[in-house]
């Protein structure tokens, strides 16, 4: 709901930073996959319930996230390190998820289960929609530097980030959490499908 507004200022933020990672020679694609992998550890600590350590890798993701898109700017964004992008932040949010159901199967299960499947709704709506606007040169003004077109709505990066942040610091309240905010997915997925079918049949 808010990433247009915080994406302008977080990318003068991260330019220094993304200009000395690339004179060294990093390219945007490694510090993603580098991301990828440190957060992909928060689904073992998470499980165990070691959830200030998930935490740690919850935010090292995340700054990674956006460092890959400061070391592209620096060098050269492609389509290739956009996809590999938001391939590997669906699994992470999955991940994430993952590591909370495993952590008390019993409380967990159903609400996490219905986190995830908000997370394919969101997901998939965005995708899809993705892969329509870009067949038919559909103009995104909000996000001008996404590899790709990115659908706003209720739930995006940032909203999922600030409830990651809330199920590490309290986890006793994850039913209510995982309830409350995959509830606000399905509204963000239902206005995606509405104003995507509306967009793309006006093109037809």
């Amino acid at each position: 709901m808010i990433d247009r507004y915080l994406i302008p200022p977080l990318h003068r933020l991260l330019n220094k930073p993304g200009q000395w990672i690339a004179a060294r020679s990093i390219t945007a694609n490694q510090v993603t996959l580098i991301g990828f992998i440190i957060g992909m550890l928060a689904l073992p600590l998470l499980a165990v319930g070691a959830f200030e350590l998930g935490l740690i890798a919850i935010l090292f993701n995340r700054i990674a996230d956006g460092l890959d898109g400061a070391v592209a700017r620096c060098t050269e964004a492609t389509d290739a390190g956009g996809f590999l992008d938001i391939v590997l932040d669906f699994i992470f949010y999955q991940a994430v998820v993952v590591g909370f159901i495993l952590n008390s199967p019993h409380e967990h299960l159903l609400p996490g289960l219905f986190l995830m499947l908000s997370f394919v709704g969101t997901g998939t709506s965005f995708l899809a929609f993705a892969v329509q606007a870009s067949k038919r040169g559909v103009d995104n003004p909000h996000y001008p530097n996404k590899s790709m077109y990115y659908m706003g709505g209720l739930a995006e990066g940032f909203e999922t980030f600030a409830v990651f942040i809330v199920l590490c610091l309290l986890p006793q309240h994850f039913g209510i959490i995982a309830w409350l905010f995959g509830g606000v997915c399905w509204v963000t997925t239902t206005t995606r499908i509405w104003a995507g079918f509306k967009t793309l049949k006006a093109y037809e």
